[in-house]
């Protein structure tokens, strides 16, 4: 019986070459990081309210008193959406009343922002909802601008996995890292809200495609220990790093379009990377491809300083192992006896709600108290501890209290916000960041206890049913920001 693991293991677990290939794929998903949250300032909704025509002849009184107020998160602010009537303010004005002392404001008839809208700068120059005005009545269309990334995301799922198995690895992987990069870069050009939310449900197809692409290219080249080194730690990991490169790049470009060009540019950087990144041998032997599968093992030899056998790759046994036949299974069988339909409905409600809970708290950072830029690059820190904590756990304690534990801590947490004075913001944030850390670690956890609790004849289906409920999940989720503000 044909062993791939066996019959290289030779080479080593962790030598020059497994060090290459650990690091590049690794660093070939920070665009990810920064490419998946980047709506939290390219869409982000600055401070905004009624525009009133600089050719109004209004006194300095009435122009400061022409928005009214409206208590918002525990505070009088200017409404966003409304102002006084401006005909009425003119003849206030014209006959030298006072807001406040000769007219009560709250018998002045309002009317819409007929004349646009105001944004402050305090935080953004320009982002796409100042730019194309998607407030007020237009205001659903920034959530479903983050939505539709996560569709693409959605979609991607669906086609990544059959078009690596066939094109292979490799060339999914710098296909779509093209794909990723070009439509970003399209993005910047972007004329209208509809252009620009389609650019982005392309990206998103892009990036899961080149992520699920370089995960099954690193966990088929890499030796077994490694592999989960690789697919816990080096992959999340470097997502972190990129996450923690979008608030840096935000904090010091205000602008989305040169945001956005500069979050594509460093995508280039990844295409050298064609020439060091072998194609995955496993995918080679399964193609039949024998002799181009041995070459790679050689130069992976000769980069780690050892001697190969003259045949790596017995035909004999390989001929043998095309030849079984693979029992085939259906998605019924995910739910056709009660064990497995149990196991089947708690991961599909669990993957959901912890991709609602991360994306959720992720895209919420801006709405948090402080700075927004300093929040932002907090909730992407606290990810590298959670990322490592979740890999220890799973090494030491049981599964199912390590999950447990991990989500009962993010959810008592998040709970407890609801009962903090509204003045204590310090705690506020810390707390959130305890919550995220919770809710990142059982989202590491979540892909490897799922995948255990599965028989081996439905684990693939099992893991993608799972997968694709926190797809659905990660769409709904800037709504559930969008409600909070709505609230």
């Amino acid at each position: 019986m044909f062993n791939y693991d066996e019959a290289t293991a030779f080479l080593g677990e962790w030598g020059p070459f497994q060090r290459l290939i650990f690091f590049l794929l690794s660093a070939s998903i920070i665009p990810n990081g920064y490419t998946g949250l980047s709506a939290v300032f390219l869409a982000a909704t600055p401070e905004h309210w009624c525009r009133v025509p600089a050719n109004a002849s209004l006194s300095a009184e009435w122009l400061n008193a022409s928005i009214p107020l409206e208590k918002r998160g525990g505070r009088q602010v200017r409404s966003q959406c409304s102002r006084y009537r401006l005909e009425a303010l003119l003849n206030f004005s014209a006959g030298n009343l006072v807001p406040g002392r000769d007219v009560n404001l709250s018998q002045v008839e309002q009317e819409e922002c007929l004349d646009g809208w105001e944004f402050s700068r305090e935080y953004y120059d320009n982002t796409i909802v100042s730019e194309w005005k998607l407030v007020c009545d237009n205001d659903w269309k920034a959530p479903l601008t983050v939505s539709l990334l996560f569709v693409g995301v959605l979609l991607g799922s669906f086609i990544s996995g059959q078009l690596s198995d066939r094109f292979g690895r490799k060339n999914v992987l710098f296909i779509t890292m093209g794909i990723q990069t070009a439509f970003s870069f399209l993005q910047i050009f972007s004329t209208s809200w509809e252009m620009f939310a389609v650019l982005f449900l392309i990206v998103g197809m892009g990036q899961i495609s080149n992520y699920v692409a370089a995960f099954v290219l690193g966990a088929e080249i890499l030796g077994k220990s490694i592999r989960i080194i690789y697919g816990t730690l080096g992959v999340c990991i470097f997502y972190a790093f990129g996450y923690m490169m979008l608030p840096l790049g935000a904090y010091f470009i205000r602008d989305w379009r040169l945001l956005l060009m500069a979050l594509t540019i460093p995508g280039l950087l990844y295409f050298p990377l064609w020439w060091y990144i072998p194609e995955s041998p496993r995918w080679l032997l399964s193609q039949g491809r024998i002799q181009e599968a041995e070459d790679i093992i050689r130069k992976a030899a000769e980069r780690n300083h050892v001697v190969a056998p003259e045949v790596i790759f017995d035909l004999a046994e390989l001929e043998d192992l095309n030849s079984q036949v693979q029992q085939s299974c259906s998605i019924l069988d995910l739910v056709r006896t009660p064990n497995i339909r149990t196991v089947t409905i708690m991961s599909v409600i669990l993957w959901m709600v912890i991709s609602i809970g991360y994306f959720g708290l992720s895209l919420d950072t801006p709405n948090l108290h402080g700075d927004i830029y300093l929040n932002c690059f907090l909730s992407a820190v606290i990810e590298i501890p959670a990322y490592t904590i979740s890999w220890l756990l799973l090494q030491h304690l049981p599964r199912r209290y390590s999950m447990a534990g991990v989500l009962f801590l993010g959810g008592c947490v998040l709970l407890f916000i609801q009962f903090v004075p509204a003045h204590l913001h310090v705690l506020s944030i810390i707390l959130v960041m305890i919550g995220k850390f919770g809710i990142t670690s059982s989202f590491s956890m979540v892909y490897v206890y799922t995948a255990e609790l599965y028989p081996t004849i439905v684990r693939n289906m099992g893991v993608g049913a799972s997968s694709m409920a926190s797809r659905i999940g990660s769409i709904l989720s800037p709504y559930f920001v969008y409600l909070e503000l709505k609230i």
